[in-house]
């Protein structure tokens, strides 16, 4: 187990080293954490709704049980994680740079609300073991399918990660699109403004089982395109929720949640 130090402060972190057993039981929640999980949910549910009179359509959509990747889009605010963490009743768990988890109180607050530190320095091996090691448990993780936050009304660039390690683990993908944050809180502003923040979530979007490790290029491409359209279409609907103008854009509707033909099959 690799550690972290800042201020003297051992920070326990996944590393790209020893058995897959090991890694998933670092990455386990013990029941005190998902007590404190739901209180500070609970917190941030009541403060989301008194300044941001925060919607959440679409619950439904959300399975009840079993593993799924939680993608949300457009990431835009860093107000993003903590109002995602309302989509739905269920612990939802974040990877994070072992860094923050260093700093005191924000290291607690990140594990209360569900995350776990990954080592930026190692490679994405063990991002990745980490992010197997929460689905393969049967819990939902969250990822941001464009990595870091953009600005604009258009999502463009994805990342291909969300689309692989569902095709690997064969578990669905839950779109969610997000919209009023960016008027809330956008990047690089130091101040909070009480503006109405909506999420959207979309049919889950179905992978077939899990076969082999091997998994096709093309398939990940075509998954992270549909992602990417689908949760365009979320997060216009969700900006017009919000009370945002959708402009030089056609509403895209979110149709139901399907496997890609030939899916995402390993070869």
């Amino acid at each position: 187990m690799n550690r972290s130090r800042t201020g003297g402060t051992a920070t326990p972190t996944v590393s790209d080293q020893g058995p897959a057993a090991t890694v998933e039981a670092r990455l386990q929640m013990s029941p005190a954490s998902r007590i404190a999980y739901r209180i500070v949910r609970a917190l941030l549910a009541a403060v989301a709704h008194l300044v941001f009179r925060i919607t959440v359509i679409g619950v439904d959509n959300v399975p009840s049980r079993g593993a799924y990747i939680l993608a949300p889009g457009a990431h835009r605010s860093i107000l993003d994680t903590p109002a995602v963490s309302l989509a739905g009743p269920r612990v939802l768990r974040y990877m994070g740079a072992e860094n923050y988890f260093a700093i005191p109180g924000l290291g607690w607050f990140l594990r209360a609300m569900g995350g776990f530190p990954v080592e930026r320095s190692l490679t994405d091996r063990a991002a990745l073991r980490a992010a197997e090691a929460i689905l393969g448990a049967g819990e939902p993780l969250v990822l941001f399918p464009e990595g870091t936050r953009q600005q604009g009304p258009v999502i463009e660039k994805m990342k291909e990660g969300p689309a692989f390690l569902a095709c690997r683990a064969g578990v669905p993908v839950v779109p969610v699109g997000i919209g009023g944050s960016e008027r809330a809180m956008p990047k690089g502003s130091r101040f909070i403004r009480p503006a109405k923040i909506v999420l959207v979530i979309g049919r889950p979007i179905q992978t077939p089982a899990r076969g082999s490790r091997r998994v096709k290029r093309s398939e990940v491409m075509a998954l992270t395109e549909q992602l990417r359209r689908t949760l365009q279409g979320l997060h216009d609907q969700a900006q017009l929720a919000a009370g945002v103008q959708v402009r030089d854009r056609a509403v895209i509707p979110a149709g139901p949640g399907r496997a890609i033909e030939g899916g995402c099959r390993s070869d």
